[in-house]
């Protein structure tokens, strides 16, 4: 008899846990694939602002111990959280792990009393675009314009059910 398998574990940890540096290197490469320019995550925030006593939060899917997947968020205002560096490991895409990464901070936001979630997402990653449209958030640009007319795509999503 084989047991089935429940996927992946959420651990919350934080950006400079060394389990996340395989994720963060490659999604670094690809920026810098994608967009032909340096990218250095680290100086674009604070470590600390992905963590709880700042308002954040930092997840990554394990399989095996091994990440697979992450993202995190962090205050944008009283309100809103922001997320940043969802990203899925090259080897484990195609398989909802993003989506699985999107709910989970959503429920932690929501539950930290966040009433709404920003975003901004790159011209040339269609990929997070598809997501985060199908996930239900709103796009805060015109969608039928050329993304690389736009820049960063901004979106939004009211959550549902924040704490009072």
């Amino acid at each position: 008899m084989t047991v089935p398998k429940t996927g992946p574990t959420v651990l919350h940890t934080t950006v400079t846990d060394p389990l996340a540096r395989p994720l963060l290197d490659e999604l670094t490469h690809e920026y810098r694939t994608r967009y032909q320019r340096p990218v250095d995550l680290s100086l674009e925030y604070p470590a600390d602002a992905f963590t709880p006593s700042r308002g954040g939060a930092f997840v990554l899917l394990l399989e095996d111990g091994e990440p697979v997947a992450g993202g995190a968020y962090r205050r944008h205002d009283a309100a809103t959280a922001e997320l940043k560096r969802i990203w899925t490991h090259s080897a484990h895409r195609r398989r909802g792990l993003a989506r699985r990464v999107l709910t989970v901070l959503e429920r932690e936001a929501a539950a930290r009393g966040y009433t709404r979630i920003y975003l901004k997402t790159g011209p040339r990653q269609p990929e997070a675009k598809g997501l985060y449209l199908a996930a239900g958030y709103r796009p805060l640009f015109d969608p039928t314009a050329a993304p690389e007319s736009i820049g960063p795509l901004p979106f939004e999503k009211h959550l549902e059910n924040p704490r009072p």
